[in-house]
């Protein structure tokens, strides 16, 4: 078979030697600093495409690698089929399809990218010069991969499904898109072959709704799709034994691996309209739901076996939405409405007179207690300000003080079992209440030094981190991403 090089033109850019024209592509250059000089080589025959390309990584804040661009705007997507050739150098080589904003190293992209051990990702850079993060995909060596963007959001397919991966990336246009190989080892080639590669304009159609169950470590704020559901779901509790994760869905509650599986409905009697309100005691032999299912309708708190059983109903006025539990075990802090004002209340665990530790304002709202680990303080969140902030109180409701004094809206603190961390849900200034389908923030906040750094950005909000799922050893968080998905 002869290989067809269609090259118009070349020219230098910086140290990046620029091929005109390859196939659907513009150019074929390297990106970085790379010891040995890649190359693509199109074949018209096959429709495919053999990139070679040398390079320490991609990775931290420089990209050294080979890669094959156009130049687009609009909503595009790239697919292919993508193969390494022979057994490699290393087994961290990576192939990828690319949306990259510039040539430099340092640019902000994201990238599907298959490892030669088959470990596949969705690795970005959000900011120029910024880290690059990944979000692991739960599929090894997938036979086609495809990357989209959608305004400012791109999503990842793996075997024509999508793989529950996406991230914010705010672009300006044109930008590029293409493929690229990085061989991990800087002085040696690595190559890899791309068939029936596309590239096409997102249209826009029928949609899904798509919830992906998350984690994302605290250090290094890398992600993994725990699962993929095509409907709602929302809100993971970590179990104490550190081994599962139990969220709600259609009104029901349900167990499933943290790494991943099958989930296992829990028996909740005649709760079956259960909210996002809920979680596991520190001992890990009861669970609290917040159900909407009895008398009027209204959220009431029942406790019940973890592994199922008939509700205890414990508190007797409603609504009252659940968010906390203390330390010891004996008491439960919620949200309610009470004469029509909204507060932050607390009960024992075997029901009882309940005890109101706060009072909004008339048209205000204090909303998501949770307690501190050392349980003398309960950390809520309130538009007493004119924006909805964190703060937090002694548990008998005295000494009030801001914990969070931006511009943003945020919502449903809970602090690390350690005590070291704050993890909260941050909403746009603009935004109102706590709505589904928003481009949110998960933040954290040191509780030692006050600093703060993002540790996820992701379309969501309401169902994303309602409730504490802080891992036993508070190292991740888990939470929920969503997607329209057509």
């Amino acid at each position: 078979m002869s290989i067809l090089l269609l090259f118009a033109a070349s020219h230098l850019l910086g140290s990046c030697v620029i091929e005109q024209k390859l196939g659907i592509f513009e150019g074929s250059c390297d990106v970085g600093n790379v010891l040995v000089p890649g190359e693509c080589k199109f074949d018209a025959s096959k429709d495919s495409y053999s990139v070679s390309g040398s390079g320490t990584n991609m990775w931290n804040q420089q990209d050294d690698f080979h890669f094959v661009w156009k130049k687009v705007s609009g909503n595009q997507s790239i697919e292919s089929v993508t193969k390494f050739i022979g057994e490699g150098k290393s087994p961290f080589r990576k192939s990828c399809l690319l949306i990259r904003q510039s040539l430099d190293s340092n640019s902000a992209y994201a990238a599907i990218v298959v490892h030669g051990d088959g470990i596949t990702a969705l690795q970005y850079r959000d900011v120029n010069g910024g880290l690059s993060q990944e979000t692991q995909i739960p599929v090894r060596s997938p036979k086609s991969i495809k990357l989209s963007r959608s305004g400012n959001h791109i999503l990842c397919d793996v075997n024509d499904a999508y793989s529950g991966a996406s991230i914010r990336l705010d672009l300006q246009e044109p930008y590029y898109i293409g493929l690229g190989v990085c061989s991990r080892v800087e002085d040696s080639l690595e190559t890899a072959v791309f068939r029936n590669v596309t590239i096409r304009p997102v249209e826009l159609g029928p949609t899904t709704y798509i919830s992906s169950l998350e984690t994302v470590e605290i250090a290094n704020t890398n992600r993994r799709i725990v699962q993929v559901f095509g409907d709602h779901m929302e809100a993971p509790n970590w179990t104490p034994d550190g081994k599962s994760l139990v969220y709600n869905s259609n009104g029901l509650l349900y167990k499933i691996p943290w790494t991943g599986g099958s989930s296992e409905r829990i028996n909740t009697d005649f709760a079956t309209r259960c909210n996002n309100d809920h979680g596991i005691s520190p001992d890990g032999k009861m669970i609290v739901i917040s159900d909407q299912s009895q008398d009027s309708n209204q959220s009431t708190i029942y406790t019940l076996p973890i592994s199922g059983g008939k509700p205890k109903r414990i508190t007797e006025n409603a609504p009252s939405y659940w968010h906390g539990w203390s330390p010891d075990g004996k008491t439960l802090a919620y949200c309610a409405q009470r004469d029509g004002r909204y507060g932050i209340f607390t009960i024992p665990i075997d029901g009882g007179a309940e005890t109101r530790l706060t009072t909004a304002e008339p048209g205000k709202l204090d909303d998501g207690p949770d307690y501190s680990p050392d349980g003398k303080h309960i950390y809520f969140n309130s538009d007493r300000s004119g924006k909805m902030q964190i703060y937090r109180m002694k548990t008998d409701g005295t000494e009030v003080e801001a914990v969070t004094t931006d511009e943003r809206n945020n919502w449903f603190a809970h602090v690390s079992p350690d005590g070291k961390w704050m993890v909260y849900l941050s909403y746009e200034p603009e935004v109102e209440g706590h709505p589904a389908n928003k481009d949110v923030m998960l933040r954290l906040l040191s509780l030692s030094d006050g600093s703060e750094k993002v540790i996820a950005k992701l379309f969501g909000g309401q169902g994303t981190i309602n409730v504490p799922s802080w891992s036993p050893d508070s190292k991740r968080v888990a939470f929920v991403s969503y997607q329209f998905v057509g």
